[in-house]
């Protein structure tokens, strides 16, 4: 049995970071109906030529193993329909802007209305109060206002722009709120409104740097490099685009690192012979590891790395990971079946759970309104006549 089992969700959630938390509880066993219509699908689902396919390419990541039906919220008997959803649902869990699920009638009171101990996630960019939570926002955003931007770059260059990494670690940090809130509610009885706010998320992921700051300290960008070990970074290898990531965590390893490289003469000198001297000469220090890693094959590389007990791994690109024998034996990547029944790969559950080996990824993309037999005839009792009725008055559309 999952560990999620029993558990169903209404998804009303868009875009990515609300999606990515209900995809995660997805492959934990909860059953979760994504929420669309056809006047207003997901943005993601518009598909687009990328990776070698024209697909939803970034819908595909978070859908899979969801349940699909149509409804047309901006009616009221689409509210009504919505309302029935949740009504045998544990959790709703919503992405808009504060204040949109409450005009359209499905706001935590009216949603507590249709189910007294329901679960309410709202995922928002500033939260559900205060002077800015009006404000819209996306990945690069969050990022950037919750200062993970700032303090990610290169001493001499401009802050970088966080993308996806941002959205998933919002949802992933809402589905532990809302695991809580489920846990909460087995022990009381009582549901809750969960509100996570996507800046906060990202000043968490900073919080040793927001100390700093409010010590009178002046955090900065430092590129790939660590506030003790050195060397620390990605290095060029062999060949054409080929980098390895390295990390010397004390000067036993910087020794062993010298003697691999040909350098017995660096393990004496003081310039390098302490981890404060290495922090104190990272140029210096970078150049001469790179002039090693320059000649060095990659694979071949990172065996001696590892063995002489260094922390060492070549820098996958995409195509090397979706590859990856390690990563298809353990799950993290499966395949699935599109709609027309072509394989494709995609990403799984990035745990292992020993007493629910059967966690992960089970079927592909739904297609819009593809699981309203099972959702709109069996679980709602609805006839094929009221059916057909809401759909000639648009409502499940």
């Amino acid at each position: 049995m999952t560990p999620l089992c029993g558990i169903r969700i209404a998804d009303f959630t868009v875009h990515n970071a609300g999606p990515f938390c209900t995809h995660l509880l997805s492959q934990l066993g909860a059953e979760v109906i994504k929420i669309e219509s056809a006047m207003r699908p997901d943005a993601f689902r518009k598909p687009h030529p990328v990776y070698g396919r024209m697909g939803p390419a970034t819908f595909d990541q978070v859908a899979s193993t969801k349940l699909s039906v149509r409804i047309n919220l901006k009616k009221r008997e689409g509210t009504a329909l919505a309302k029935r959803i949740v009504a045998v649902s544990d959790v709703a869990a919503e992405s808009f802007r504060p204040g949109v699920m409450d005009r359209l009638g499905l706001g935590y009171g009216a949603l507590k209305a249709a189910r007294r101990d329901i679960v309410m996630l709202s995922v928002s960019s500033s939260g559900q109060s205060g002077p800015d939570s009006h404000f819209a926002g996306y990945a690069p955003l969050f990022g950037a206002w919750g200062g993970l931007g700032a303090m990610t770059g290169y001493a001499d260059g401009p802050p970088i722009e966080i993308r996806h990494v941002m959205d998933h670690s919002v949802g992933m940090n809402a589905a532990v709120a809302l695991m809580a809130a489920l846990h909460r509610r087995r022990a009381t009885g009582e549901g809750s409104h969960v509100d996570v706010a996507a800046r906060e998320v990202a000043s968490s992921l900073v919080g040793d740097l927001l100390l700093l700051a409010a010590a009178g300290g002046e955090p900065a960008r430092i590129g790939n490099a660590h506030p003790r070990m050195a060397p620390h970074g990605v290095y060029p290898a062999k060949g054409e685009d080929r980098w390895l990531a390295l990390a010397v965590a004390d000067d036993p390893q910087w020794a062993a690192l010298a003697r691999l490289m040909g350098r017995e003469d660096l393990v004496s000198d003081a310039r390098y012979a302490s981890e404060a001297a290495r922090r104190a000469r990272i140029p210096d220090l970078d150049s001469i590891v790179m002039a090693w890693t320059r000649t060095q094959e990659a694979e071949a590389a990172v065996l001696a790395l590892q063995a002489a007990g260094i922390a060492a791994h070549i820098s996958f690109t995409t195509p090397e990971i979706v590859a990856d024998p390690h990563l298809r034996e353990r799950g993290a990547i499966v395949e699935v079946a599109e709609p027309d029944g072509t394989p494709r790969a995609a990403v799984g559950v990035p745990m292992r759970l020993s007493k629910a080996p059967e966690i992960g990824i089970h079927r592909g993309t739904p297609e819009l309104g593809e699981d309203e037999d099972h959702i709109y005839g069996e679980l709602l009792g609805m006839t094929r006549e009221q059916r057909r009725a809401l759909e000639d008055a648009e409502v499940i559309y």
